[in-house]
């Protein structure tokens, strides 16, 4: 049995957790996955103890996508956009960014650029993805799609923020959570042990 990890305690919503009762897995392992409940993160240490989480993500999301150009990206969130926020501002960009990666705190931004052209005040919408998204399943695809798209309506992560994702994907809590569990498996595959 591998030694305990460092006492400390860090919070979850209204109770503390220490580090020196939490099971094998480092929780800087499931650093995605903070602020949900000690029984999930037990669920998840244990596919990953037992070696299959792998497996199981295989299962579930088996496919790739063939969005693979900034064009066809900008297309299938334009498509999403329209048929959901018809009353949103138009978008004008859409891109991959390489810049942009869980490490650094991002896997999306959706920004604003304003500029003065004459007497008016013109503002232009764009959307970048990170790159990782390329290799991805669709259902991750859309997810943060979604999530940008619902930025151009409510610019903080609210409640009416994450009603509207789900208005544009049922699915979303579920695919955020699958999304965050890919993130702790590619961080497991790349740690040199």
């Amino acid at each position: 049995m591998p030694p305990p990890p460092e006492t400390g305690t860090f919070l979850y919503n209204e109770p503390t957790i220490r580090f020196d009762r939490l099971p094998s897995v480092m929780t800087a392992d499931l650093k995605y996955l903070l602020h949900y409940p000690p029984a999930v993160l037990d669920k998840v240490r244990a596919l990953i103890d037992e070696d299959r989480l792998e497996a199981w993500l295989a299962a579930r999301y088996a496919d790739r996508h063939a969005i693979q150009t900034d064009a066809a990206l900008y297309d299938y969130v334009n498509q999403i956009r329209q048929r959901h926020l018809k009353n949103a501002p138009p978008l004008s960009r859409v891109a991959y960014d390489s810049r942009q990666h869980p490490v650094h705190g991002t896997l999306g931004t959706n920004t604003r650029v304003a500029r003065v052209q004459g007497s008016r005040l013109k503002t232009k919408h764009e959307i970048r993805v990170a790159t990782l998204f390329r290799d991805t399943a669709p259902a991750f695809l859309r997810m943060i799609a979604v999530h940008e798209l619902a930025h151009l309506k409510e610019r903080e992560h609210t409640k009416a923020f994450y009603q509207l994702c789900q208005y544009m994907e049922p699915d979303y809590h579920q695919l955020e959570f699958d999304l965050r569990l890919y993130l702790t498996w590619q961080d497991i595959r790349s740690s040199p042990d």
